[in-house]
């Protein structure tokens, strides 16, 4: 990478063009790759966390679970104290937005949750995923939701159309709140770092000076990490509360 913009671009590493199936062009990106990375991390960090039937934990086992206790808190009060078969999918979708994110502070990294794919492609899927488990839990019923009870035979329509828009934008917002919230504050780093960096190799003084600057600017570098846990706990959040609304249908 040549600017730290760059870490918001998505390219190709390696690709080839297949004629069989009709010169369809196949690519592995750098989101191929940082996705691979987020695995290989998570994985590692699971391996180092089994204890191997030790007595006393290491500290890799202590913090995965209580991570763990954490995600399991959030499914039994957002689904249900009997919906415990969602934790393992919170629990996934925590730790890859989490891991995710982190990585994305590294300076020169390429920030995959700032890619409106990536965050889009998590909404979407997940909103499509949530639906289907509404119509093949409550069938016919599912419908009802689009349809507050009480509501006047005028007003039915209207109601029902701003409840289906409603409940789509859903697909969106849950992606966008999640790019938007990284790539404003990856951005701004982004501009603050080239600005200190000028300023620091200007003059003498002028160094001197950017010290004060330059230590709001390693606050902001705290807050983006803070973001980072607060995004993945927002994100599996509202995934969750959108899993009750299609268990109970409220």
């Amino acid at each position: 990478m040549f600017s730290p913009l760059d870490q918001f671009e998505t390219f190709s590493l390696i690709g080839f063009t297949a004629p069989i199936v009709g010169d369809f062009y196949i690519s592995f990106t750098n989101i191929g790759l940082y996705s691979f990375l987020v695995l290989t991390i998570i994985l590692g960090l699971h391996t180092l966390g089994n204890n191997n039937f030790a007595l006393v934990p290491s500290s890799y086992s202590i913090a995965l679970e209580t991570l763990f206790a954490t995600i399991s808190t959030i499914v039994r009060n957002q689904i249900g104290e009997t919906k415990e078969v969602y934790i393992p999918f919170i629990y996934s979708l925590f730790l890859f937005i989490l891991i995710s994110n982190l990585i994305s502070n590294i300076p020169y990294n390429f920030a995959i949750t700032s890619s409106i794919i990536v965050c889009l492609g998590l909404s979407v899927t997940i909103f499509i995923g949530v639906t289907l488990l509404a119509i093949v839990k409550h069938k016919i019923t599912y419908f009802s939701f689009f349809l507050p009870q009480g509501t006047p035979g005028p007003l039915v329509p209207l109601l029902v159309l701003i409840e289906l828009v409603s409940n789509l934008a859903r697909s969106v917002s849950l992606g966008l709140r999640l790019f938007a919230n990284l790539c404003a504050g990856h951005s701004l780093m982004a501009i603050l770092s080239s600005f200190l960096f000028k300023m620091f190799s200007s003059s003498l003084l002028m160094s001197v000076v950017t010290l004060l600057p330059f230590t709001v600017f390693i606050g902001i570098i705290g807050l983006e990490v803070a973001v980072s846990f607060i995004q993945a706990y927002v994100f599996v959040l509202l995934v969750s509360s959108y899993i009750k609304d299609a268990e109970y249908l409220h």
